[in-house]
């Protein structure tokens, strides 16, 4: 079923459950793993996800076709992964970086987690990353979106995307390069 299909099926009063249900079948494994990639935890990818699927079902009737639906999905979704990871700093009021066993702890302990210790230090290097050096970095190492597609997500220009994804990746290399030393 075509994404332009899915939403005449969300628009029109008598099948909007049923293309809503299309909707969720066919993204929320791409918005899943889009969120849970910024946010790390299994549980709070759900919740994340949860309430992308909340505000999608609220606002498809002013979805407006200007961009594609993947496109205004993977926005909703970026904006709930921020909102969440800055509503858990502010109630935490620690920052994940100052405590590397504590954060190793609690993604190793994650049931769903099932990476090696080179993973965990990727995942703890990626979230040192500013928000949107973050989101930038996965949406183009793990999502594999063009620039002109992130372009259009997060409304900031290719250029700027790629010194983001530049400055990123070069981070990334560092972080990791300083673990290795310490080991």
């Amino acid at each position: 079923m075509t994404d332009k299909e899915i939403i005449q099926l969300c628009l029109n009063a008598t099948t909007r459950e049923l293309g809503y249900k299309k909707l969720v079948a066919v993204y929320s494994k791409k918005l899943y793993w889009h969120v849970r990639r910024m946010v790390t935890n299994h549980d709070d990818a759900n919740d994340v996800v949860q309430n992308c699927f909340i505000k999608i079902w609220k606002g498809l009737p002013n979805y407006r076709e200007e961009s594609k639906l993947y496109t205004w999905l993977y926005r909703i979704a970026s904006n709930e992964s921020i909102t969440f990871i800055n509503e858990k700093y502010r109630r935490t009021s620690i920052a994940i970086d100052n405590d590397v066993a504590q954060y190793t702890a609690n993604l190793n302990s994650d049931p769903w987690f099932d990476g090696d210790e080179t993973q965990v230090q990727l995942q703890h290097a990626i979230d040192s990353l500013p928000d949107k050096q973050k989101q930038v970095f996965i949406m183009r190492y793990y999502d594999e979106l063009k620039y002109e597609e992130m372009e259009a997500v997060l409304g900031t220009s290719t250029g700027a995307l790629k010194a983001s994804y530049h400055h990123a990746a070069k981070k990334i290399e560092a972080f990791l390069k300083a673990t290795l030393n310490h080991e």
